[in-house]
């Protein structure tokens, strides 16, 4: 398995929907870490604004690294491939992988989704993945260098499923499972590259996600209108004010922590409350053993 126990200094860090939210916080953090970093994204203006402020930034502190923009639609294996190659060509290295890059559909019942949800979230959030391994893992493991795959998925779609959430859900879960078996047949081979598997929480994340129709293709547009309104950051923490709570919104600095702290310790499972999440799922299995429905609530849910 891949180890970086001198650090990130000088190494090479790819993060797929790194111009904002969670991937832009990560970018961050390698830079301080003095890594070479490219943020790679399909908003290009965003990204590139990205990639100046946290460049800029980074040079202002002590080793901070190099911070590049190269425009990406994961959803494109041809697009992917020239990320992998313009990074290689400009470093010569990569060795951190993270597939950061996803969409969420709206909220509806399964048999209220429509084909084009599910091809539009599909493709970037589980075929956006598959590319990224496709394009970079090979070249990692020709390099003989200690390497290392994070994939993003969320505990939405791998530890409890949400029920309102089906198209989202399935998508992070069919990430978790390419995600292990990446990880088995690397082991198998005792290929130099390590794999995590990240499911951001700990609290409401504001990120694009809400509003990830902005980059939505016109040909994979809805095919019918939304019943009901699209629900945002704001929105939400309104509505559990007005019932006397109070929601949490996690820092996604935090988040990028995690990310640093995991692939230092080669964790598998990288996540907030990886006991809450284990005990989450040991419920859940003694709920299939019993035959019963395994989700631990039956309600509708909406993207955490």
């Amino acid at each position: 398995m891949g180890r970086f126990e001198a650090g990130f200094r000088d190494r090479v860090v790819v993060i797929t929907g790194g111009a904002s939210g969670i991937g832009r916080a990560l970018g961050e953090r390698f830079a301080a870490e003095g890594a070479r970093v490219v943020l790679a994204d399909v908003e290009r203006d965003r990204l590139e604004q990205t990639a100046a402020e946290l460049g800029k930034d980074s040079a202002n502190k002590d080793g901070g690294g190099e911070v590049v923009a190269i425009p990406v639609d994961v959803t494109e294996p041809a697009s992917v491939e020239a990320l992998a190659a313009a990074a290689y060509e400009r470093f010569g290295a990569v060795h951190v992988l993270i597939n950061n890059a996803g969409v969420g559909a709206p909220s509806a019942k399964p048999w209220e989704t429509t084909p084009n949800d599910w091809r539009w979230v599909h493709s970037v959030n589980v075929f956006g993945v598959a590319h990224g391994v496709q394009a970079f893992v090979p070249r990692m493991l020709a390099s003989g260098e200690p390497g290392y795959v994070i994939n993003t998925a969320s505990g939405d779609g791998v530890v409890n499923p949400l029920p309102g959430a089906s198209v989202y859900a399935a998508s992070k879960a069919a990430v978790a499972t390419l995600t292990e078996c990446l990880a088995a047949q690397l082991a198998a081979d005792g290929a130099p590259v390590g794999v995590s598997l990240f499911l951001p929480g700990g609290g409401l994340l504001d990120t694009g996600l809400w509003t990830a129709d902005r980059n939505r293709p016109g040909e994979l547009a809805r095919e019918r209108p939304r019943t009901t309104p699209a629900i945002t950051v704001s929105t939400l923490v309104e509505l559990a004010k007005a019932r006397g709570h109070e929601l949490r919104i996690q820092p996604l600095d935090a988040l990028a922590e995690q990310v640093i702290a995991g692939i230092t310790a080669g964790t598998y499972l990288i996540t907030s409350d990886l006991a809450a999440d284990a005990a989450t799922l040991r419920e859940r299995a003694s709920r299939l053993a019993a035959g019963a429905y395994p989700t631990l609530t039956g309600e509708g849910g909406i993207l955490s």
